[in-house]
């Protein structure tokens, strides 16, 4: 039997993130996988803002960029190629544009070689979990691989093993929701026949369609199945090549990476934790593809997830920290789902009058002017809004404190680096961020202290003309000049003036600055976190497992580029 802190089962994306964040707080993990490599099928085209900033706090936005198109415009059509609508976010709050296409098997290669500079991270492919039993200490897991059966004593097991769960299964927790009877066809192709970068979806009650341009010359299409086409006439080539037809000139010589058919899925698990046993991803929570948001959803379990487990795992939270996963994730995980239904309910109709109408709606919407920007600036998708969980809420109903959200990411200047992005000065672990103020003035030192023992940064941004000011200097503070004014425009919408910042970026409390030591405590008991804050530290041997085949990321790079 191998003990270890924690065991991933699944290597998808929302697994591997996991995994890397969880390797950099130096958690023993292991993540098993049925297949012996990655996954290359066609999947995920589109990353938002939160997930290249989730992937920049693990240290690997820089490897992933190559790998997208930023700015993706995405424009609706109706049957005759009029266009109906047009989302263009301009604006990039948290570090990054807000969509992003992408090559999903390159991208998660990126994941699967982060986790190489982490020794306390392994990875077992053709390993499957047969079974699993908690107890108050821990789980045993009993595994084969390739047939050969293995146990291991687990802390905690976090289920990234898709729609068709083992873990949820074991977990013995539903699926509600709804599987559509329509299917799609999928279809990648390399050397991009159209080449432009636009990416579109038609809303064509002859055969709605979506055309999307991804890196490295593919280009995606995704094409709907009517319910008298079987799946046998949908593998042809000539089925495929009349698909393609209105769109590429020459379907016949078209370079077909890969293509699949699928169904949309709207469903979520009764509970996304039991006791040891978690769940993350497509496991968790399964939705239509219309708002791209089913890979980043998961990426937003991992990030909310990985920070939570590391502290209770290192000791510098209690176990019930983990409760506030499920509280915080569940009811924004619905919300997309809810909407990339109702998108996909409203671009799918195959009724030509129930078409028309759609279509003469959206374009009476269209010319008030607050209504486009509604559209265009994609202010329609659900933020993250934590109303109960690890934040610390003003009492006052009528309050508009900015605890519960993700806080901005602009660039900004030290006294050392110019022009960097707010998070690379936050570090990856808590942080308490002051407008103008000396954080060690407005906390008690006992407070003060026991944030410091957390590893916690202090920041004091200043407006950039008081960057080189020496006034309230502290060696443990780091002064920011707000190069861009984004930091006051903030400040200046809220009366709260310090923030405490949790590792995933969310704003755990915000107050004004007389209160500061007032509400630490307060997150001190949100946060579940011990008193001291020192990690606990366990002796404990290097675990060795096979390891994949040399080929298997260079296939997945290969096959998709």
């Amino acid at each position: 039997m191998t003990d270890i802190d924690v065991l991933v089962v699944g290597a998808g994306p929302v697994g591997l993130t996991l995994a890397n964040t969880l390797g950099a707080q130096s958690v023993r993990t292991l993540v098993v996988e049925d297949r012996n490599t990655l996954i290359d099928y066609p999947r995920g085209v589109g990353l938002d803002d939160e997930s290249l900033r989730t992937f920049q706090s693990i240290g690997l936005v820089e490897q992933i960029l190559p790998h997208t198109v930023p700015n993706q415009i995405l424009r609706f059509y109706d049957g005759n190629r009029r266009l109906l609508a047009e989302v263009a976010p301009p604006d990039a709050r948290f570090g990054w544009p807000k969509r992003n296409g992408f090559v999903q098997p390159l991208v998660d290669a990126e994941l699967l070689r982060g986790l190489e500079r982490f020794p306390d991270v392994q990875v077992s492919w053709s390993t499957r979990m047969e079974n699993c039993v908690q107890d108050p200490d821990g789980v045993t897991v009993q595994l084969h691989q390739d047939g050969t059966p293995s146990t291991v004593r687990a802390r905690y097991v976090v289920g990234c093993d898709g729609g068709r769960s083992a873990t949820r299964r074991m977990m013995g927790v539903t699926f509600e929701g709804t599987t559509s009877e329509t299917r799609w066809l999928v279809v990648d192709l390399a050397n991009d026949p159209l080449g432009h970068p636009n990416s579109e979806v038609g809303a064509d009650p002859a055969r709605p369609y979506a055309s999307i341009s991804i890196a490295h010359g593919i280009r995606r299409f995704e094409f709907m199945i009517h319910a008298g086409e079987t799946d046998e006439q949908v593998e042809r080539p000539e089925f495929i090549a009349r698909m393609l037809a209105p769109f590429v000139p020459h379907p016949d010589r078209v370079d077909i990476i890969r293509h699949r058919v699928y169904t949309h899925h709207s469903r979520i698990a009764g509970s996304f934790r039991a006791g040891r046993l978690l769940l993350g991803g497509d496991a968790a929570h399964l939705m239509p593809v219309w708002q791209g948001q089913g890979y980043n959803s998961g990426i937003r379990d991992a990030a909310n997830l990985g920070w939570k487990l590391a502290a209770v795992v290192n000791g510098r939270a209690r176990d019930t920290l983990l409760d506030s996963y499920d509280t915080e994730r569940r009811k924004h995980a619905r919300a997309m789902i809810d909407l990339s239904t109702l998108v996909g309910r409203v671009i799918s109709p195959t009724n030509r009058q129930v078409a028309a109408v759609r279509d003469t709606v959206i374009r009476a919407a269209s010319v008030v002017p607050t209504l486009k920007r509604y559209v265009l600036e994609m202010r329609f998708k659900p933020m993250p809004r934590y109303d109960a969980g690890a934040v610390v809420h003003d009492a006052d109903p009528g309050s508009t404190s900015p605890a519960g959200t993700l806080f901005i990411q602009p660039h900004v200047d030290t006294r050392t680096a110019q022009n960097v992005l707010l998070d690379d000065v936050l570090g990856t672990g808590f942080a308490v961020l002051a407008w103008n103020n000396n954080l060690r003035r407005l906390l008690d030192a006992d407070v003060f202290g026991r944030w410091k023992a957390l590893g916690t940064r202090f920041i004091e941004a200043r407006p950039a003309t008081q960057l080189h000011w020496p006034g309230h200097d502290d060696p443990d503070i780091t002064v920011v000049g707000d190069r861009t004014g984004a930091l006051k425009r903030f400040f200046d919408a809220h009366t709260e003036s310090v923030l405490f910042l949790r590792p995933d970026r969310c704003i755990a409390a915000a107050c004004i600055a007389q209160f500061a030591s007032d509400v630490s405590n307060e997150v001190f008991d949100v946060l579940c976190l011990t008193e001291g804050g020192e990690p606990h530290v366990t002796n404990r041997p290097v675990l060795h497992v096979a390891q994949p085949a040399a080929e298997s990321a260079g296939t997945v790079g290969g096959t998709a580029g």
